[in-house]
């Protein structure tokens, strides 16, 4: 089974994760981003998730998480938690 290490944001608006996206890409920390504005738990551990394997996490968390390139920030995905900006850390 193909297993993933990600990180995440959770916020409300797509504005919102769409601003903290830029800031990320001009060079804020995404763990420090994630410390300061995610809505999630995870946020305290710099969006850490862990390993995940595919259908642990929603559908269009798992399809953004197991199709695109590591250690790139991808979104806005949205959830039915909110918007989304994902980093796979590793995939094996």
């Amino acid at each position: 089974m193909t297993l993933a290490s990600a990180r995440h944001i959770l916020v409300d608006t797509e504005t919102k994760c769409v601003e903290l996206k830029q800031a990320i890409e001009g060079g804020q920390s995404f763990a420090e981003v994630a410390r300061q504005h995610s809505s999630c738990p995870s946020g305290m551990r710099g969006g850490d998730l862990g390993s995940f394997g595919r259908g642990q996490m929603v559908p269009e968390f798992d399809e953004a998480v197991f199709n695109s390139d590591l250690n790139t920030v991808i979104g806005p995905v949205k959830t039915q938690f909110g918007y989304h900006l994902l980093e796979v850390t590793a995939r094996d």
